[in-house]
């Protein structure tokens, strides 16, 4: 499976996550989501909460647009922590 298979990974996210060394699916999966950031920020790709609650759904199978607001609110704390 590539990571554009899944949910909500469009290919310039997936050449993102490429290259910040999450070249695989599995990568993906077993990376908690803070460790994700920081490797695209690191890499110098801006991270929204957009591409973050992007990046959740797809670790969870689903479009984004399915988080619980409750779940989005507690996401968005990890963008407040890394500024």
């Amino acid at each position: 499976m590539k990571l554009t298979d899944l949910p909500n990974i469009g290919k310039k996210l997936a050449d993102e996550l490429s290259d910040s060394g999450i070249d695989s699916t599995n990568t993906f999966m077993e990376l908690p989501i803070e460790k994700i950031v920081y490797m695209l920020k690191n890499k110098g790709y801006s991270v929204c909460k957009s591409k973050l609650f992007a990046i959740e759904g797809a670790k969870h199978g689903v479009r984004w647009h399915e988080l619980s607001k409750e779940h989005r609110d507690t996401l968005a704390k990890i963008l407040d922590e890394g500024d």
